[in-house]
């Protein structure tokens, strides 16, 4: 009580919705939020240069590569996953290929069959560009 206030998790704004009985064959590319409940059997892409991001509820299923900035899963991925920024597996996630990321938050009871692969981010500039700036 007179301890620090702890924030609610912010959720995303959501600008497209699959819902839990839609099956969608072909790729899915959108900017903004994207809550997927249903099925999608075809890659899911984020436009390029927006800060997008993929929200992937328990009931949602995805057959095919994720390369979106942001993501939140909690349902199945077969195929791999990129994420420049931020991915964060709930506990019923279910990853059947690759993870690259940037930054990643995994809770206990999540899956992933293949490996994780650090990116280091693409904007952040590395060591060695940071001392030929500085000389």
């Amino acid at each position: 009580m007179w301890g620090p206030s702890k924030k609610p998790k912010q959720t995303a704004h959501i600008d497209s919705l699959i819902g839990q009985n839609t099956e969608i064959h072909g790729d899915v590319i959108f900017s903004g939020g994207l809550h997927v409940d249903g099925t999608v059997k075809g890659s899911v892409i984020a436009e390029k240069g927006e800060d997008s991001v993929l929200t992937l509820s328990e009931r949602g299923t995805i057959e095919g590569e994720v390369k979106v900035p942001n993501v939140v899963v909690n349902g199945s991925i077969i195929g791999d996953l990129h994420a420049s920024g931020h991915v964060e597996l709930a506990a019923q996630a279910r990853v059947h290929g690759n993870v690259y990321y940037s930054l990643i938050e995994m809770a206990m009871g999540a899956e992933v069959n293949g490996k994780l692969m650090h990116e280091e981010d693409k904007n952040k500039p590395s060591v060695s560009e940071e001392s030929t700036e500085e000389a």
